[in-house]
């Protein structure tokens, strides 16, 4: 027996992958669809005629809706189980996209990407949740990163092949037909999917209306373990995810003077190393526990240089391989985001795992919707000048280490109480 079981672990297993990457396959088409609008936001500003600012606003109120339905998301896992909670959120990102590619104005444009958020809020919270239930404790950080690395392969989909769609057959072909995926995995939930392995089913929890809501997310809240793990997933993940939902190809066309060709290079470059750096964090943290707050700080450090270099690059573009580092680099977010989870998931119970997961969501989704609105505003302001407008990645940057700093201690002293607490449980014999 491995000494870092823990009593009641899920035995993992060609099953649980199997069941696992069901809920993986569903997560893995919400990103396409999330993402499809980074490869599509020249085409959307001339299709519906907008300017930066108000292109910026399908992204924020796409992250504005999923940032906000974290919390509730995490509440209806942890009462209604995955697949039920799953099973609604591909209709509803299925029902965005398809809404998206006949919208004929902007104000329907806004309705599909809203509806689309909905949907996609429901996706990562279950997929952690299941593979909670499915793999063994000390699986969690590289099972983890594996879900996120299928979230990166569905941004690759997104930039690889949407793009040449787009491009090819139009906007309205290339959007109706990719929410085909959606009904295929639709499909695929409704016949594989378990919330959990025979034998391991959940204790039921009394549930009591709103007062249960308040003290699940009250409860959850108060770990340290919780708001450290928001702040990690604020600070780390908006840089990338700004770049590849919606400004990294204005700005690398724009400002850079690259091809369309090229810059959707440099994007898919971002995708590829997140997926290399995810399994490496991954193999890390299951290994290493204490590495997690050292890479998540490096990561934000790396990010920060290379943004400053690009940004204050003598002359009037960034040589390629200074962007090229700085695509390698923002490959790292990701990874490093999904590290807030490895703080809130041992700082809580089971009942509690789907709410912890959805605050901690909210850290990146809120930052990114943030910077979104930052640099639309800043670019209308000052005429294209995205020097400026990117320059907002390091406030957010700043006052996400600030409370790091400020919880990480705390955090550390209350997973080490509870760990001593889980040892005593396992060897506990009653009399």
């Amino acid at each position: 027996m491995n000494r870092s079981a823990l009593p009641g672990d899920p035995p993992g297993g060609r099953r649980a992958m199997a069941v696992w990457g069901t809920g993986v396959s569903v997560y893995f088409v919400a990103v396409i669809f999330r993402t499809s609008l980074g490869v599509a936001g020249l085409d959307a500003a001339d299709r519906f005629q907008v300017n930066a600012s108000a292109l910026s606003t399908f992204s924020i109120l796409q992250l504005l809706v999923y940032a906000g339905m974290q919390i509730p998301v995490g509440l209806l896992v942890d009462r209604l189980g995955t697949k039920k909670v799953l099973t609604l959120g591909v209709v509803l990102f299925t029902a965005g996209q398809l809404g998206f590619a006949f919208s004929p104005s902007y104000g329907t444009a806004l309705a599909s990407r809203a509806l689309l958020g909905c949907g996609d809020a429901m996706t990562f919270i279950s997929v952690l949740r299941l593979g909670s239930r499915w793999f063994p404790a000390r699986r969690g950080p590289l099972v983890a990163q594996l879900a996120g690395l299928a979230g990166m392969a569905g941004n690759l989909v997104s930039t690889l092949v949407l793009a040449r769609l787009l491009h090819g057959i139009g906007w309205t072909p290339a959007f109706a037909g990719s929410s085909l995926a959606g009904v295929v995995v639709l499909v695929l939930l409704l016949l594989f999917l378990k919330d959990h392995p025979e034998g391991h089913e959940p204790e039921p929890f009394p549930h009591q209306g709103a007062a249960y809501v308040r003290r699940q997310i009250a409860a959850s809240w108060r770990e340290p373990g919780t708001r450290l793990g928001l702040w990690v997933h604020f600070t780390t993940q908006f840089p990338a995810m700004v770049f590849l939902l919606l400004w990294g190809l204005p700005f690398l066309v724009e400002a850079q003077g690259l091809s369309r060709a090229v810059a959707g290079e440099l994007l898919t470059l971002v995708v590829l190393s997140n997926m290399v750096v995810g399994l490496v964090y991954g193999q890390v943290v299951a290994r290493h526990h204490g590495a997690r707050l050292p890479l998540a700080l490096g990561t934000v450090g790396a990010t920060a240089l290379l943004w400053a270099a690009t940004l204050v690059y003598p002359g009037e573009r960034a040589p390629m391989w200074l962007l090229v580092v700085l695509c390698v680099v923002l490959g790292s977010c990701g990874p490093a985001s999904m590290l807030g989870f490895d703080f809130a998931r041992p700082a809580n119970p089971p009942e509690r795992q789907g709410t912890a997961s959805g605050i901690t969501n909210m850290g990146g989704f809120v930052a990114s919707m943030t910077t979104l609105f930052a640099v639309g505003v800043l670019l209308d302001a000052t005429d294209d000048n995205y020097s400026v407008a990117f320059s907002s990645v390091f406030v957010l940057q700043a006052l996400g280490v600030s409370q790091i700093l400020r919880l990480r201690g705390r955090a550390a002293r209350r997973e080490r109480e509870r760990l001593v607490a889980s040892r005593v449980e396992t060897v506990h014999v009653p009399a």
